[in-house]
């Protein structure tokens, strides 16, 4: 706006304003039509001159920086005086030019303006959008922060802040954590949950912000699936017992609602919020006793740790025992003997890093009997894969009782077979005999028949039986076996090679190798880099 309706006009007609990202969208003869024109079009951009009647340019700056702070406003003037600058540029003026401006340099600012504002606007837009993003991430926030709080990992972090950011009330102390597992889903469960854990996860957690909705109590959830409640109900003695209550309701609507069980792991009394790292561990570790009393429970610390025993050291009588009896036992025996087992250590209430010693014991006995019986053909034995599961997936020592019942039944009934069929297992003895040791020039029939304690008539025919070959032409064959892969693998001469083999007559050993494999040692080797060229 202008006082001059020559200026006015001229401005308005020379600039071509689309062009330049504009549009003239009013044009006044003075400062108070401008404001009713500004009030009424809300513009980006505001050219006017200084000295105008009714409301000159300083006074329509003000005002417009006053109600339309994002206005940006340029002085074009003739007055070549700074107290006019000062007063311009203290009232934010984006631009101060002194007339006459020519056309061009109209345009050239007109650009830098639009390219200021666009960035303005994309600044702005890219600010609401970090709000937009920060506000849907609050609530993961908030976990981070408690999460972090209750492990002890926070550092240097005014903790009543961050209570007021997130939106926490802060409650009186005394203060007790609950640690909250789901037991486990079964298939059929999963296939409820269209195979979703996470969809079971959401229900549970759920529930318990019903639970303890409107109650002196924080829930949220950890990275590890467990789901927390910071109790702050009363007096000690109440909020003990509050959370005690409040954690058997939660696990009792699990159960009704979603079929499926929680076990929830109730923590020791603090007094303030740097101290709910202890009672979080507390929590965890009555969750561990979950291993001695079974799923779907409420257990609490303090009742666990009054009825601590002590350790018991492994019952070397009780593993011989079990030893003879799967050698010679039945399935029937072999699960009395662990049910046993089972219910003492159960009574015995020990940390499960002691159970899990008690049950390695176990394995490692059934693992060298079956080795002893069976020697490399171990891997055969049925239940190889299942000694070799991970011990650490159980959560209860009843889910330990059924795999180690499936262990020793497939055990059992391995040695049963094998004790059969006596002579496969001497002759499976005789064969790992001769592997390591048909580099002895001197082994003999009589030798190795000495070696299972059987005589050389009966053990010969039992052999051939088993393996269509008499003895030493087994021995031979161990022996050319040997020699192909030195052949193959090294760089030994043929009479080297047959030293290492069990013969000291290299040439003895080039007419049986020939005789064997249809070439001498030297043929045999030659013929190598053709065959791996083709």
């Amino acid at each position: 706006m202008d006082d001059e309706i020559e200026v006015r006009e001229g401005i308005k007609e020379i600039i071509e304003w689309e062009k330049h990202g504009f549009e003239c969208i009013g044009c006044y003869r003075n400062g108070s039509e401008a404001l009713e024109g500004i009030a009424e079009q809300r513009p980006d951009l505001v050219l006017s001159d200084i000295c105008m009647p009714f409301v000159d340019g300083i006074e329509l700056t003000r005002q417009i920086h006053f109600k339309y702070p994002y206005i940006k406003v340029i002085i074009l003037t003739g007055h070549d005086d700074f107290d006019y600058a000062q007063k311009a540029l203290r009232l934010k003026v984006h631009d101060f030019i002194v007339k006459p401006i020519t056309a061009n340099e109209l345009r050239s600012l007109l650009d830098k303006v639009k390219e200021e504002l666009d960035q303005e606007a994309e600044n702005r837009e890219n600010l609401s959008q970090l709000k937009m993003q920060l506000h849907q991430s609050l609530p993961l926030l908030r976990e981070r922060f408690l999460e972090q709080l209750i492990n002890g990992t926070l550092r240097d972090v005014p903790i009543h802040a961050r209570f007021e950011y997130f939106g926490i009330p802060l409650m009186p102390p005394p203060y007790l954590v609950a640690a909250i597992e789901i037991d486990e889903l079964d298939e059929l469960k999963k296939a409820k949950w269209q195979n979703d854990p996470e969809l079971f996860r959401s229900a549970a957690y759920n529930i318990v912000q019903e639970v303890m909705e409107g109650k002196d109590a924080i829930v949220f959830r950890t990275r590890e699936d467990r789901i927390i409640v910071v109790f702050a109900c009363g007096a000690e003695g109440e909020t003990y017992e509050t959370a005690l209550n409040f954690s058997e309701v939660i696990r009792f609507c699990v159960d009704k609602y979603l079929k499926s069980t929680v076990t929830v792991g109730v923590g020791t009394l603090c007094r303030t919020f740097n101290e709910l790292p202890h009672s979080y561990k507390c929590a965890l570790s009555a969750l561990d006793y979950r291993f001695l009393l079974g799923k779907n429970r409420v257990i609490s610390i303090l009742d666990m740790e009054g009825a601590k025993k002590p350790l018991q050291l492994i019952d070397v009588e009780w593993n011989r025992k079990f030893v003879t009896l799967v050698k010679t036992g039945t399935t029937t025996e072999a699960q009395t003997l662990i049910e046993q087992l089972i219910r003492g250590l159960k009574a015995s209430l020990m940390p499960i890093g002691g159970c899990y010693l008690q049950i390695q014991s176990i394995i490692i006995a059934i693992v060298n009997t079956i080795h002893e019986l069976a020697g490399a053909d171990f891997v055969h034995f049925k239940g190889h894969d299942i000694v070799l599961q991970d011990m650490n997936r159980f959560k209860t020592l009843d889910d330990i009782e059924a795999w180690l019942n499936t262990i020793c039944n497939e055990a059992i009934s391995y040695i049963a077979e094998q004790r059969k069929d006596q002579s496969k297992m001497q002759v499976l003895k005789v064969v790992e005999y001769i592997e390591n040791h048909y580099a002895n020039e001197n082994l003999t029939v009589d030798e190795i028949c000495r070696y299972v304690h059987l005589s050389k008539s009966y053990f010969s025919t039992v052999f051939k039986q088993h393996k269509e070959y008499s003895i030493m032409e087994f021995v031979t064959r161990v022996r050319i076996e040997s020699a192909k892969n030195l052949l193959q693998q090294t760089s030994l001469k043929s009479y080297e090679v047959a030293l290492k083999v069990g013969y000291s007559d290299p040439q003895y050993f080039s007419v049986l190798f020939k005789k064997h494999t249809g070439a001498t040692p030297t043929e045999f080797r030659d013929k190598l880099p053709r065959e791996r060229a083709k």
